[in-house]
């Protein structure tokens, strides 16, 4: 079987052309490389140097091995380095479920940061809602899911990226316009935009609870399947729709955000969950950029 040391012994020899200087590259003696020289030969069934006592050269079998020695190591190489790169998360593939209104807060920042730091890694992108990140994450579709009101899952680790506010969104040519900020009791009787409409618990459900908790008695005339949708449906005058501050960012006619006036600031979180027990190097390089901004954003609130 040929192996990588005599090439490596070979491709020194063919340098040299001497073989006590080669051996002394090698940091061995003499009798081993030439042993090892005449193995290689031995196991390809051709001469590749030519020996007197003045001299040693390439045959022309050498001349030829010596090219696709080269490229052997080269690969062998390039092997090496890639497998230290994988091992350091520093190449690959990163799949991302997002959901709906995940991409107007502060993902795609997040999404930047590690592009920067990791060029190489691939990002994929999937929209997807709550049960089906889980099942991805299960079926190693994806990696890491951005998500809310997440279930507990015992294969399935989740962390609170941050605590976003939740504002209203209204239509321009409502009562509500004229405030500044809108208090809970001012949704009384009002049309309340919902969304998601599937997968409970959801944040839907964080919009019910903070109304009822300020006393409201919650009347809705529809459900959205996400909040684009649900803020055009403000645009077209069905009603007011409370969703997280990033929420903001989608601009439609007719539309005017407002915060909350409760105290404490009502917010929801952003959490992200992935495979307990995953050790992939891209997932934990992910995970510690997402650590380290959302201690920024929490030392700069």
């Amino acid at each position: 079987m040929l192996e990588l040391r005599q090439i490596k012994y070979f491709l020194v020899l063919a340098q040299e052309l001497n073989f006590s200087r080669a051996a002394e590259r090698l940091f061995i003696t003499q009798p081993p490389l030439t042993r090892q020289i005449q193995q290689l030969e031995e196991h390809l069934g051709v001469q590749l140097f030519l020996r007197n006592n003045k001299s040693v050269t390439l045959t022309v079998a050498g001349k030829s091995f010596l090219e696709e020695a080269q490229k052997i190591m080269a690969m062998v190489q390039q092997s090496e380095s890639r497998t230290r790169l994988v091992s350091e998360g520093k190449i690959g593939v990163l799949n991302i479920g997002i959901f709906g209104s995940a991409i107007f807060n502060d993902i795609p920042q997040l999404l930047l940061t590690f592009r920067t730091h990791y060029p190489e890694v691939n990002i994929g992108l999937y929209q997807m809602s709550k049960s089906e990140q889980i099942n991805a994450l299960r079926t190693k579709e994806i990696t890491i899911g951005f998500n809310r009101r997440l279930p507990v899952e015992q294969d399935i680790m989740v962390e609170t990226v941050y605590f976003e506010p939740m504002i209203v969104a209204i239509h321009a040519n409502s009562e509500l316009a004229q405030y500044e900020k809108i208090h809970c009791k001012h949704l009384q009787d009002v049309p309340i935009i919902l969304y998601p409409n599937a997968t409970r618990p959801s944040f839907a459900d964080t919009v019910i609870a903070l109304l009822r908790n300020n006393k409201v008695d919650v009347q809705y005339t529809q459900e959205a399947p996400d909040v684009v949708t649900a803020i055009a449906l403000v645009s077209s005058g069905f009603g007011a729709c409370i969703a997280p501050e990033s929420a903001s960012r989608i601009e439609l006619p007719n539309v005017l955000y407002r915060q909350i006036d409760v105290s404490p600031q009502p917010t929801v979180e952003l959490a992200c969950l992935y495979r307990r027990g995953d050790d992939n190097p891209i997932l934990h390089n992910f995970l510690e950029i997402i650590r380290e901004y959302s201690q920024h954003k929490n030392n700069a609130n």
